[in-house]
């Protein structure tokens, strides 16, 4: 039981360390491309055209925005990482194909050097319920309906232990795309209130600061719903991807407990 714990606290350790250097590089980002100096006049307005300069105009939340891009980023290619190898290094419809014929022969050694071969989460769900077939399919002592609750059993177990793996992270992808919009909201809010504050002066507003301040409230919408796009897009992308080997594991285990009632 120790590999699965240490598995754990490394994955709870890498997360946590991910989202304090995207922050440490949202800020130097900001600061040091941002907000460099070639960007702007001599007056310190951003150039024609220099989105860069622009973005700097945002004001203080735009760190922040861009921390929560990378995190995006970040956990989509680990997740990516992650769900390719659970789907195995060979094609799933010919695995699953394979596992079809060897078992409906029962040539369960082969099966089961047929799911060595493919790896990954879903091989290790159907190697356990072969398996567990293998050992049950000549126990004179159980009767079918038995050997197929113990296989049903055995697979549900190997799931559950299988699919948190799929999952994990996703909460951080899913979290980043709603917190997204809305540290974008408080951008624009604050860059509103600057602009108010600009026209709320007596006799002629200050230009300067009242463009900052509109400059600061569409920066941050910006950044803010180009994140949430992002986000929302990357978790519905893997939630499918998830989906599609759940219901390989599940077809794989049905094809499994059939094998037991087609016996006489």
């Amino acid at each position: 039981m120790s590999k699965p714990n240490s598995s754990n606290a490394f994955k709870s350790i890498f997360a946590s360390s991910a989202i304090v250097v995207c922050l440490i590089i949202g800020i130097l980002i900001f600061k040091f491309i941002l907000g460099h100096a070639s960007h702007f006049d001599v007056e310190g307005h951003p150039k024609s055209g220099d989105y860069l300069g622009m973005m700097y105009q945002g004001g203080v939340i735009v760190p922040i925005l861009i921390a929560i891009f990378l995190i995006i980023i970040t956990f989509s290619i680990e997740r990516l990482m992650t769900i390719s190898r659970a789907k195995g290094k060979g094609s799933i419809e010919t695995f699953i194909y394979e596992i079809k014929s060897l078992v409906a022969v029962d040539n369960f050694d082969e099966a089961i050097a047929v799911c060595d071969k493919q790896q990954g989460s879903l091989a290790n769900v159907v190697r356990a319920g072969v398996e567990k077939l293998k050992s049950i399919q000549s126990d004179a002592s159980l009767d079918k309906e038995s050997k197929v609750a113990a296989i049903q059993k055995e697979i549900e177990e190997a799931t559950a232990l299988e699919l948190p793996m799929l999952s994990k992270n996703l909460s951080i992808i899913s979290t980043c795309a709603t917190i997204a919009t809305l540290f974008g909201l408080i951008g624009t809010v604050l860059g509103m209130i600057r602009s108010f504050a600009a026209m709320s002066q007596a006799g002629a507003p200050d230009t300067t600061a009242l463009a900052t301040g509109i400059s600061e409230a569409l920066i941050n919408t910006a950044i803010g719903i180009i994140g949430s796009v992002l986000g929302i897009i990357m978790y519905n992308f893997f939630t499918n991807k998830i989906d599609a080997i759940t219901f390989s594991m599940d077809e794989a285990g049905f094809t499994i407990v059939q094998s037991v009632s087609a016996h006489k």
